[in-house]
């Protein structure tokens, strides 16, 4: 905080500007106790009725022109103070001027509204006009104090260094940033866009549980709670899957849901511990089917949303309306590493190509295990354009269908763009021998000390044993596509409420 009072700008120290606030808290709290005892107390409002939105108003100026609205906001900026005042009011669509003049609203209001301060929330009636300026504004016939601001809001919210502030007084960010709130409404229309694409394919929306008995369908370390009624240790879901796929054996072809699941793992600009997850499924295809279904979803998105496929993220152009690329993971690390997994027989040859090209391995890791190495250390970060990475190794693809021509591998692919995971689909498992071994390779896994490993899902494997038909399904993060489609350098920029650490630990 700076002071220039008198003379050059001088800046505050930590304990002056903790006194100065203190002195700006008082003051509005004196504020507050004076309207209480002059019968004004501005939280005893109920209600307010609004006729119109800052970009309504804007908007549709010729046709509101020269007619009465009620407005409702909170006061961003306040210009004049003598016998008339300007000011912005703010609210959920944006800005708008008013012009509020003693003559208009009656000298008691006007006195009252000079004491009011920024950040109050306020209603204002009036005329829509336009001033000499140009500016669109409502010239104010009453007003109202509707609730008061007892902390003032940041002068220079965009320059805070300390962007975890931002995060955690998200309240403050969106009302001090236009472009915060857009994104959030961005997201919110990707997700309505999202429903509305797959109810037109005829896809049904489920509600499945977030307390499994069993941490399953996917690799990662769940969040542990406890149910006391039945005194058994739960977890927070990790994944959808498998009981979508439930769904499918009782007779459902197309079922999606949407949902947060919640993964015990670490914070960066791509993970946050709870996040927002589609998975789909549906009945008599397989993974190409599901390869057109996620490229349709996520071009309706872009246009639904953005109004166009060629979008701009950072300074690099994505083309989402161009057929996205297909490519098997083994061609992918031969183009990107030079090194041909096709000519690998053996666990040995895979160890020794890894030593030779300084790729870290544990014991554990099988061929495909070290094929998925080399494909993460040379290859994801090449994969800016939308493609298609397919034919995963079946030792890192325990839910996915093995191709029939190359058992080793499977009908699995996974969505990148920007050099980023966006999507994970298989043609699904469901051949319920062959899934119990995989599951059993999951729990040596898991016993051998690996976290994310799956546990065993007997009631799943009977409800294979019923018989499940041909299936593709496919899983999304849903805030990794908003971070695509806003134009976001980090998930906690998509989220409203970013898991953070408290101040006090």
């Amino acid at each position: 905080m700076k002071n220039q009072q008198n003379g050059p700008e001088v800046e505050l120290t930590a304990e002056q500007e903790q006194q100065k606030l203190s002195e700006v808290l008082q003051v509005r709290r004196d504020k507050l106790e004076a309207l209480k005892a002059d019968g004004k107390n501005p939280f005893v409002v109920t209600t307010y009725e609004r006729t119109a939105y800052a970009q309504q108003i804007t908007e549709q100026f010729e046709a509101l022109e020269g007619k009465t609205v009620s407005i409702a906001g909170r006061m961003m900026s306040k210009r004049g103070m003598g016998k008339a005042s300007f000011i912005d009011l703010g609210d959920v669509s944006g800005r708008i001027q008013s012009y509020v003049r003693q003559d208009h609203v009656g000298e008691a209001d006007y006195a009252d509204f000079k004491k009011w301060d920024i950040g109050d929330i306020i209603g204002i009636k009036g005329e829509v006009f336009r001033t000499q300026k140009g500016e669109i504004s409502v010239k104010a016939e009453q007003i109202q104090l509707l609730s008061k601001s007892l902390l003032p809001l940041p002068e220079k919210w965009h320059g805070l260094k300390d962007t975890e502030l931002r995060y955690r007084q998200r309240y403050v960010d969106l009302i001090i940033n236009p472009d915060v709130r857009d994104t959030f409404i961005k997201r919110s229309k990707i997700i309505s866009a999202i429903r509305r694409c797959l109810e037109q394919k005829g896809y049904l929306e489920v509600e499945t549980p977030v307390l499994h008995t069993i941490a399953g369908g996917a690799s990662a370390r769940p969040f542990i709670t406890h149910h006391n009624a039945l005194d058994i240790d739960m977890y927070m879901r990790i994944a959808l899957e498998l009981h979508l796929k439930r769904l499918i054996v009782g007779g459902f072809d197309k079922v999606y849901e949407i949902g947060r699941v919640f993964r015990n793992e670490g914070i960066d600009t791509r993970h946050n511990p709870e996040f927002t997850l589609l998975e789909l499924y549906e009945a008599y295809t397989d993974y190409n089917g599901m390869m057109d279904i996620t490229e349709e979803l996520v071009r309706f998105c872009a246009h639904e949303v953005l109004g166009t496929g060629q979008i701009i993220y950072g300074d690099i152009e994505i083309d989402l309306d161009k057929p996205f690329e297909r490519m098997s993971m083994m061609d992918a690390v031969k183009k990107y590493s030079g090194v041909d997994f096709s000519t690998v027989e053996t666990l040995e040859q895979a160890r020794m190509l890894a030593k030779e090209h300084h790729i870290e391995y544990e014991q554990r890791h099988l061929k495909g295990d070290i094929l998925n190495l080399f494909f993460e250390e040379y290859c994801e970060d090449k994969l800016i354009q939308p493609i298609f990475i397919t034919d995963h190794p079946v030792d890192i693809s325990p839910l996915a269908k093995r191709k029939p021509d190359a058992p080793d591998y499977t009908e699995r692919f996974e969505l990148f763009i920007l050099g980023r995971e966006h999507a994970n689909a298989f043609s699904e498992l469901n051949d319920p021998i062959d899934q119990r071994e995989r599951f059993e390779h999951q729990v040596a896994l898991k016993a051998a000390g690996d976290d994310e490993a799956t546990d065993m899902d007997e009631d799943f494997l009977t409800a294979l044993e019923y018989g499940m038909p041909p299936t593709g399904g496919m899983g999304m993060g849903i805030d990794r596509l908003v971070m695509l489609l806003t134009n976001s350098a980090s998930i906690r920029d998509v989220l409203l409420f970013p898991t953070m650490k408290p101040l006090d630990k």
